[in-house]
This record gives structure tokens, sequence and C-alpha cells, in this order.
């Protein structure tokens, strides 16, 4: 089987260009309009809007008001309308940045800001206490920490020896121009560093990953090279300019950064930006702002489905939701359509390594192909490849090696583990996958959470997706249990909807029933190798990553540690 190619054709990217030059300076040709035409962002709460004009003004501006002092910034924020400002404003100097998760301990910031050693570190107010007393422990002066926004009053006192962004802005809008813009030479935007964004971490400690300006110039011409190409009418389309989309995911993960923050901007689409996420408050902006295109990840499709107050909000604007970051089962598809008939349905397929997209959702189709991870875009090549080293022809399963102009470079001091990922310019993704003719991509799993009973391999996201069906079942995971006869047996931990749990309160009786349930649901339509003969066990929370990806190895710690302390017969 020879290599498999990306659908459609991909235009010129740029190799001398910075991310800041790209998207404030230049018009590309698959930049639908001009950057102008409407609002880029929208802060959620107060409805403020900032126009391109905006951007660019407080982009010079706080550029000018840094210099060149640091070479290396860490954002430590919730989303913001700023956040952008930040990492242009950093990139016309010529630094790198760090974008680090707000919900961020002390220690695990610490492991950031050592880790890239960074210089300056921007800090939204939520974070100040933990930046802190990171900033100590890391010997981070604090001259070196500056606050996205301005402290509330009771706490400005405490403040005020920290600059603000807003008040950066207007120095350095004031003052003479300070600063010579970092500008690239030909073919230097493919080995100058914009990003140091750390991995999913689903396997250990997250990794530094190296991203030049050249990777993310190239995912947003990739995604706009093959939604150009689209022969639909411009109102069915999935991804249209005009649009209003939402940033409730994270700015820090590569999800945020490339497809919301950047492709969206880029494409002539608004984004309401919202710092946390409430499913609430979440339906109560698709509302009030008219969001026509959601991004969001699979634990958000199942609130979408499942939660009572879905029914009390006017969500007729929507128009396209496009799942990423973990894998959508085909069942949720399906449920979702079911409940959103009108509503365009796909998923794509991306990882930190890729910065970002692989593939992308279908075209053409209103409802994507249940189970599929999207279309593979122009300019990325893939390998399906065998366990003995060969390819497997299409539809046959494999690890998922791909190259793209949008590859990063490897991981920061970390040549093991660089050299196990990156391998002559291909991404082992370490997952498990088969492409059929139509260039759909289908991910079976990670590799290294595939169930193996007794020789057949399961794969957890198929059950999961199963379970998912019944409606005393709120959240799902599938982990292999050790055992002596099969190697390993499924088993499921399952947090019980709000009305299942009310009952099992009233009756514990109702938890037997409920459990029993799902094992027959499973039996009844599993072959038999996939049935919860390693049993089912209810848990509060599932543990998710920020992108939503599910912390398989916690639960099978957990699993492992229960059967640890139990006597043996």
């Amino acid at each position: 089987m020879a290599e498999i190619y990306g659908t459609g054709n991909l235009a010129p990217i740029p190799d001398d260009l910075s991310i800041v030059q790209f998207m404030l300076d230049h018009q590309h040709s698959t930049r639908p309009v001009p950057p102008n035409h409407r609002p880029w962002y929208i802060e959620d709460e107060s409805g403020r809007k900032v126009e391109y004009d905006e951007v660019k003004f407080r982009t010079n501006a706080l550029a000018n008001a840094l210099h060149s002092k640091w070479k290396l910034v860490c954002i430590f924020s919730p989303n913001h309308v700023d956040y952008p400002i930040v990492i242009w404003a950093a990139f016309r100097l010529g630094a790198v940045i760090t974008a680090t998760n707000p919900s961020y301990t002390a220690e695990e910031l610490v492991h950031s800001l050592t880790t890239t050693k960074a210089k300056l570190l921007v800090v939204h107010p939520w974070n100040l206490s933990v930046a802190l007393e990171a900033a100590k422990i890391a010997k981070l002066p604090a001259d070196r920490i500056v606050l996205l926004e301005s402290l509330p009053e009771k706490e400005k006192a405490a403040g005020a020896q920290f600059a603000t962004v807003p008040q950066l802005v207007a120095e350095g809008a004031k003052a003479k121009k300070a600063f010579t813009e970092r500008k690239l030479k030909k073919g230097e935007a493919k080995t100058k560093l914009a990003f140091l964004s750390f991995s999913s971490g689903t396997t250990g400690l997250p990794k530094a990953v190296k991203i030049p300006h050249y990777s993310v110039i190239s995912n947003v011409i990739q995604i706009a090279s093959y939604c150009q190409a689209d022969t639909l009418p411009p109102h069915q389309r999935k991804i249209r300019p005009g649009d209003v989309g939402i940033a409730v995911l994270p700015f820090y993960h590569i999800y945020g950064i490339v497809v919301i923050m950047h492709f969206e901007a880029f494409y002539g689409q608004t984004v309401v930006v919202t710092p946390k996420f409430d499913f609430l408050a979440f339906l109560n902006s698709i509302q009030r702002h008219r969001i026509n295109f959601l991004t969001v990840v699979p634990p958000m499709i199942v609130a979408l489905c499942k939660h009572p107050a879905v029914k009390k909000f006017d969500l007729s604007s929507l128009h396209f939701v496009a799942s990423g970051a973990a894998p959508l089962s085909a069942e949720l598809t399906q449920q979702l359509a079911k409940l959103f008939p009108k509503v365009r349905i796909g998923q794509g397929y991306g990882m930190t390594e890729t910065s970002t997209v692989i593939a992308f959702p279908q075209r053409e189709q209103h409802v994507c192909t249940p189970g599929s991870a999207g279309r593979l875009l122009p300019g990325v090549v893939i390998k399906v490849v065998r366990p003995d080293g060969s390819l497997a022809p299409r539809g046959e399963t494999g690890e998922f090696v791909v190259k793209s102009p949008s590859n990063a470079l490897g991981y920061l001091n970390n040549e093991k583990a660089t050299k196990e990922t990156f391998r002559d310019g291909w991404v082992h993704t370490g997952d498990e996958v088969y492409v059929n003719d139509a260039n759909e991509l289908f991910v079976v799993d990670r590799i290294k959470d595939l169930i193996k009973v007794r020789g057949f391999q399961v794969a957890p996201p198929e059950l999961e997706g199963h379970i998912l069906e019944l409606k005393d079942v709120s959240d799902v995971c599938i982990v292999g249990k050790p055992d002596e006869y099969s190697g390993e047996v499924p088993y499921a931990f399952i947090v019980p909807s709000p009305d299942a749990h009310e009952r099992i309160k009233k009756d514990p009786a109702e938890g037997d029933k409920i459990k029993a349930a799902v094992i027959k649901h499973v039996a009844d339509n599993k072959v038999h190798f996939k049935r919860l003969t390693g049993g089912v066990e209810f848990i509060d929370v599932i543990p998710r990553n920020p992108s939503g990806k599910l912390l398989r190895r916690v639960l099978r710690d957990r699993l492992r540690a229960q059967q640890a302390t139990k006597p043996k017969l």
C-alpha cells in the first residue's frame, strides 16, 4: 500500500512571514474577505466588539511598550480578548510564546516556566496568587509579571506594583516607536519558533512542543484551501465568512490557538471570547450572540444531548457543530443529529505535534460519516503502518503516521521523545486508525489504550459511545482490567445521570439494576469479547484533560490499586 495524500490542492504558503504579519499585514489568496469587514472578537459578557483596526493598533502599541526586553513570554490566563494581542505583540518583537493552563497549580506552572525558561509572565487577575507563588519558586522577579487587566477595586492596592496590558497599550501608543520588528528571511519561518505548546499529557508529564511560525500559517492555509474548494451554495457550507463562532475551548490549547484564534479570524468569522466554560452560560451565550459555528469537544456534545436545560434555550442560530480533540462516537453523532436535524455535524483530527488539524469535517455531508474523524486536508501525506512496519491497505488498521507542512519540529530539550515521535519528517501519532476510499479517517483508539481480550482488540470509544445511548448514563470510561485467563477484560466507570443518581440515593438497589442494564446493553449488541466481564463501577466524574480527552491512565491506576488491596484467596 502506498502513501495516502490529502484531498485537493494546497495554496502557496509564505515562508518568510511571522504569524502576526500573516494575520495583520498580509492578504493571502485563501482569505475570502478583507480583514476589516467585521469584528474579529467579541467579549462574551460585556458584548464589547474588537475590530481589525483596534486589534492592529493594540498589538503595535503593546509591542512598542514592551520593546525587546523578553524573548520568551508565558501567558497564564483563561480566554480573553487581549490574549491574541499579547501573542501578536510578542511576535512583532521576535519573542516566543508559551501558553499555560489557567487551572495549573503553582507546581505545574513552575514546570512550564522552568522548562521553557520564560522571562515574562502575563497573568489574568484570577490567577495572580498562583502566579506569584510559582514565580517565587522559579526565581522570576515581580517586575516580570504583567496583568492582563486591572485587579478589582478592592484588590488594586495589592496589585499596584504590576503593570497591566491596557496601561502598556496606552503608554506604547503615546511613545515614539522603540522597536524594530523581527523580519524573517526566505525559509526562516520554518525554523523560527512561535510557540512552545505543551502536549496533552495523557501518558505522563506534558512535553513542550516546538512550533514554528510556518506550521501555524500552513495549517490556517490548509483549512482555508479545503474550505474554498467547497462547491455547495454559500448558505449551505459548513464554514462561511461572516459567521459567529464561540471560544469556550481554551486558547492555551493547540485547537484553540490555531483553529479558533487564528483560522476563524483569518476566514472572516467573528469569535465570541468566553473566559471559562459553564454549560448553562454556554447555552445562554449561543442564544444571546446568535452563534452559528460551535467548536466543541465530545463531553460538550454529551451535555447537548442529555442536559434537560437545552430545551429552554433558543439555539436555532446554530448551523454547524465541529467536534475535535478526542474521538466522537458514531452513536453520539447520531444522537446529536436527531436532536438538531437542521444542524450540520462533523469532527476533525489533530494534535499538538501536527499543529494542529490533519483531517477536517467533510464539506458535502450534512452529517459527516458517523465515526469518521474527517477527511484528510490538502498537503497532508499519511501512512497506516502495521506492527511489522509494512504499510496497511485502505480499510485496515495500523498506526497513524503523518507528514504535513504544519508538523512541529520536536520536543524542547527531550531528544529521546523527539526521536520516538518525529522521524525523518513524519510524526508517529500513536493512534490506531484506518482510512477508507473516500480519504476519510477513522480513529480506533490510542494504541496503548486498546484492550486485548484473548488476542482480540477492543476499542474503548466503541463501547463508550454505545453505553452513552442509555438515559441513565451521563458519562463513561472503559479501561482494561487485568485478567488471569483473558489477559484483560473491559471494565466500565460510569457517571449516573442526575435522575439515576436521585433514584440510587432513595434506593441503593437501583444502582444494581442500572449496572445490570449497562452490562446487558453491551452483551445484547456486541460480540462476546467486548462484553463488560470486568464489571461496572459508579464514579462521580470521569477525569479528563482540559481539551476533553479521557485520562484513562488515571482510572487504570485506580482500578489496579483497588485490585492490589484485595486479599488474595
